[in-house]
């Protein structure tokens, strides 16, 4: 095991306000089967506003204040006892609570290794997407090479990845809504087939005119709310819809006979409730298919703006205006341990 060589840390704490808080905090040391990364740049997500809320509490959260952030990039600074799948060094992606800090203690299971050509801060952008999106997509939703996708939501940071995952594990058509003509090329541009203004055009009619009458053979919704409901006539019989986020909001009427007649399985999906060993089934699922992807460059994080740490509150304004398109990053460089210029480089 390494050491640090200072003993505090400043990291972003939420729990005391609506905004995060800058202060210092001990520096963690890895117990058994836990790594603890050096953090170069950390990624926003919907759920990190929806704690500052109190919206969502994750089984992870164990107190009131608590250490921001959901995924990291790094390296290995120092490994817990039993630990033996990474060692010090390895360059990393992972998943825990406590990103938004120079330091993270993971789960050794929960981080997976990057190639080292990946830039700090587009790997950042990848963990919880991929974990999510190829879950759903394939563990969850049973997905073929041959079959059609259709992703809703796809201009959300976690549906860009969704593109273009189902196009590099070989889906036929790859289908994906917006509700704004300028985000459209860039939707192409990762991948998609097809593009569909949910806000001017029938989400039904354009998935069965893409697909021959059928609709799409699996349903990745981002976005809930009314929108939820339409999904159904955009599948084949048979079909599958998988709920993953809820942009537009939780609720929504659906009708049971279109439920019923098209013989639907319908599936929803989260984190927040997930065991450590279930995630870590989860990142383990990426290692075969998933990481040479992204080692050739099929399957990349869009980055729309890169943030310093200590303009973590811009950052977070940025997500709140629903402007962005792709990740927000904060990047980690800088003296955020201890007294300026004592912490590692």
């Amino acid at each position: 095991m390494t050491s640090t060589s200072t003993s505090t840390m400043r990291a972003l704490l939420g729990g005391a306000g609506p905004d995060w808080e800058v202060r210092d905090v001990p520096v963690p040391t890895p117990g058994p089967g836990q790594v603890l990364v050096r953090v170069r740049a950390a990624a926003l997500n919907r759920a990190d506003l929806y704690m500052l809320q109190g919206t969502y509490s994750p089984d992870a959260r164990t107190s009131e204040l608590f250490t921001a952030g959901f995924e990291l990039a790094g390296e290995i600074e120092a490994v817990g006892a039993g630990v033996e799948s990474v060692g010090v060094g390895a360059r990393v992606i992972g998943v825990t609570l406590g990103a938004f800090a120079p330091y993270a203690l993971v789960d050794h299971r929960h981080v997976v290794v990057v190639p080292g050509t990946l830039a700090w801060t587009e790997a950042a952008g990848l963990p919880v997407g991929l974990a999510t999106e190829y879950d759903a997509l394939v563990t969850q939703a049973g997905f073929r090479a041959g079959q059609s996708v259709l992703v809703v939501g796809g201009t959300s940071s976690i549906g860009l990845l969704a593109v273009q995952l189902a196009k590099a594990l070989g889906a036929s058509r790859v289908i994906a809504t917006t509700t704004s003509d300028g985000k459209a090329d860039t939707l192409r541009a990762v991948g998609a087939d097809v593009v569909v203004n949910t806000a001017t055009e029938n989400l039904a009619e354009a998935v069965g005119a893409a697909t021959g009458g059928a609709g799409a053979d699996i349903v990745l919704d981002h976005v809930g709310g009314p929108l939820f409901a339409d999904t159904f006539l955009a599948t084949r019989v048979g079909g599958t819809v998988v709920s993953i986020g809820r942009l537009a909001g939780a609720e929504s009427s659906v009708d049971l006979d279109r439920l019923a007649f098209r013989r639907l399985r319908v599936l929803g999906t989260t984190f927040s409730v997930r065991t450590p060993e279930e995630i870590a089934d989860v990142c383990a699922a990426l290692v075969p298919e998933v990481v040479p992807a992204v080692a050739d460059g099929r399957v990349r994080a869009v980055v729309d703006r890169v943030f310093a740490f200590d303009d973590a509150k811009a950052a977070a304004d940025r997500m709140r205006s629903n402007e962005a398109l792709g990740k927000i990053v904060l990047d980690m460089a800088g003296p955020a341990v201890g007294a300026p210029g004592t912490g590692p480089s």
